[in-house]
Order: structure tokens, then C-alpha cells, then sequence
């Protein structure tokens, strides 16, 4: 087991680190409602919000939640201004201490990697090795179990008041997807007894899932020994020259899940296929050679593309189209894409590289 961290609480209480905070939740939102309403009174919300965590009195609003269908259906829960202020006052002491612990090949939330990155990984170990395993968990943030959460972070993290505020802000999740599994020794109300779920949302959410299947990322390293593995949140890949062995490590993954972690595979991810063959992974088609982007992945980020532009009141603005056009570009960029990216481009009546 890694040393436990001490010495963070004062960092979190740092008025420096409010300030940060309040810059970064605040960013991309200056003309919003509630952000002005903070700013008008800053240093003294600031000293505010100082003072309910130096004293632990600190207890978070209610969530704002609508539903997104993107293919499916995801319950979105928006926290108040505030209580992102103090995500960000958490986080900001609390991610490189994740960072520094997780495993290289957890690609989600980290700076230096993310989707592209995974993507790229990918790639690499398709070329080394002929078959791949590609699983994720079933509903994943609404299972995630608040009492097994807590014992991680307190596995790297020694500072009482940390702790303490990491807890409040679990603790203050509202109701998620309501998902009934029974695990081992379980009796017939466990399901009900354990509190769980993540909000979707929070950037805290996104630090505590990934560090959450940690444990996960070490038995496939450490007691699997897998020779190729990619993990982007729930979304992970296992690479193999030998099928029959990924297709024992899949019953020995969903085991240790269950075991350690209360979570379940998707029941329609236990098949290994030559890489050869391309796989959809992070929104693309991957093959050993080359990408595309998937046919889902497609029309749902052109509809997303076509709904920012009239949301945005561009118009014939053409510097605008292609304002919002641009960062869809880089992304699909990563894959063969050119005539694509040509096409739609053409329809937005925008010009510029593709």
C-alpha cells in the first residue's frame, strides 16, 4: 500500500486556492446568472465558504438536473455555483495526489492524455497483438459504491479534514438511476442499505469515478499481467496473442468487480475479436492501420455541430461557423476523415482547413 498523503488541509483552506477555484468553475460562465451573483459580493462569499470549511460546517446545495439523450438517456445534475467553487478547492490539491497513484494506462480526466491519447494507446497495441477484449461496466456511476469510494481515497489521503470534505460531497449526491444487484454475502436489502451513485456533472465525479476502478487497473496489471491494456472511465481494452486466454481473464475481471468493487460488466461485452477486424472504441472505428469515426459517433456529433451553431446565433457569420466547426475538426481529425470533415464543412458554409 502507497504512503498516505498529509499536510493537504491547509492547501484546501488557502485563500490562493479559493481564488483559484472561483476562477476555473467560473470559466466559460461569465454571463451566467448565478456567477454574477457571486461575483457582486466575491471576497466576501470567498471568505464565506473559507470560513464553513475551516470549521466543517460546510453542507452543499441542491442539484439542478435534465436529461440528455446522447445516444441514451443520462440524468444530468448541474450543483450550484457555489458548491463547484469548493469541487474545484478539493480538487485542485486532490488531483495530483489521484494522478500521481493511477495507473499509466487510465487515460480519462489526466492532463497529457484523454480521448486521443487512449486512442493512439489503442492503436499501438493492436499493431502488437492479434486479439482484443473490449468491456465496460453497467451503469457505472449510478453504482458506484459511496462507502467502497471513501476506503480508496482514505487509502492515499492521511488529513482528517479531506476526508471529511471529500465525504460531504459524495454524501451530498443526489438520487441517481436506481440499479438492484445482489454480490456475494449480500442479503436481500444490501442493494437498498448501500448508498450509491455519482452525480454526472460534477467534476468531482469524474476525479472519484476514474480513481474509483483503480484497484481494477492494478489486479489487470499486477495479477492478470496483461500485456496490452487501455482504460478511458468504464471503457477499457485487453490485448492478447492468445484468445482463450482473454476469454478466462473476462470471468476472472468480472469476479474481482464484483468482489472488490460492486460493480458488473455489461453483459454484451464478453467477446474477443481478431484486432484485425476494427472495434468501436471511444466513438471510433480502430483498426491496426487506420481509423474512422463510427457511424453513432457521426450523426450524433453533426446533429450536436448543426444545434451549437443555431444556439449561438451565427447565422451568415462565417468567423463564427467556423468558430464552433473548429474543435469538431480536431477531433475527428484522428481519423480518416478528410472528405468528411469537406462535406461538412461545405453545409455549414464554412471555408478553412479541413
Amino acid at each position: 500500500m502507497p504512503q498516505r498523503v498529509s499536510g493537504l488541509w491547509p492547501c484546501v483552506l488557502s485563500f490562493e486556492n479559493l481564488w483559484l477555484a472561483y476562477r476555473k468553475a467560473r470559466r466559460g460562465k461569465r454571463g451566467n446568472v448565478e456567477v454574477a451573483v457571486f461575483e457582486y459580493g466575491l471576497e466576501g462569499n470567498l471568505l464565506a465558504l473559507q470560513h464553513e470549511l475551516t470549521v466543517r460546517s460546510y453542507r452543499p446545495g441542491p442539484y439542478e438536473t435534465f436529461t440528455v439523450r446522447e445516444p441514451k438517456a443520462r440524468l444530468i445534475s448541474v450543483a450550484p455555483f457555489r458548491d463547484r467553487v469548493v469541487h474545484h478547492v478539493l480538487m485542485n490539491v486532490l488531483e495530483p495526489v489521484f494522478d500521481a497513484r493511477m495507473c499509466p494506462d487510465s487515460y480519462a480526466c489526466r492532463k497529457g492524455k484523454g480521448t486521443h491519447a487512449a486512442l493512439d494507446r489503442y492503436t499501438c497495441y493492436a499493431r502488437r497483438f492479434r486479439y482484443v477484449w473490449h468491456g465496460d461496466i453497467r451503469k457505472f456511476f449510478p453504482t458506484v459504491d459511496h462507502a467502497i469510494l471513501k476506503t480508496v481515497v482514505s487509502r492515499l489521503v492521511k488529513d482528517a479534514g479531506v476526508l471529511w470534505l471529500a465525504g460531504t460531497i459524495v454524501d451530498a449526491a443526489n438520487a441517481q438511476e436506481d440499479v438492484q444487484a445482489w454480490f456475494a454475502d449480500d442479503d436481500l436489502l444490501a442493494p437498498l442499505a448501500r448508498r450509491k451513485g455519482l452525480p454526472l456533472g460534477n467534476m468531482t465525479s469524474q476525479w472519484f469515478a476514474n480513481l474509483y476502478l483503480d484497484p481494477f487497473d492494478r489486479f489487470v496489471k499486477q495479477t492478470l499481467r496483461a500485456p496490452g491494456y487501455v482504460r478511458y472511465c468504464d471503457d477499457f481494452c485487453l490485448f492478447h496473442d492468445d484468445k482463450t486466454v482473454l476469454r478466462g481473464w473476462i470471468e476472472r475481471c468480472a469476479d474481482f468487480l464484483g468482489r472488490t468493487l460492486r460493480l458488473e460488466l455489461n453483459g454484451r461485452c464478453r467477446q474477443v475479436v481478431p484486432v484485425r477486424r476494427g472495434l468501436t472504441f471511444l466513438g471510433f472505428w480502430v483498426f491496426p492501420t487506420h481509423r474512422r469515426i463510427s457511424a453513432r459517433a457521426l450523426a450524433r456529433s453533426v446533429r450536436l455541430l448543426k444545434r451549437r451553431a443555431a444556439d449561438d446565433g451565427f447565422g451568415s457569420d462565417l468567423e463564427g461557423r467556423a468558430a464552433v466547426a473548429l474543435p469538431w475538426i480536431a477531433h475527428v481529425s484522428h481519423a480518416d476523415t478528410f472528405g468528411l470533415r469537406e462535406r461538412v464543412l461545405t453545409r455549414l458554409g464554412t471555408t478553412g482547413s479541413v
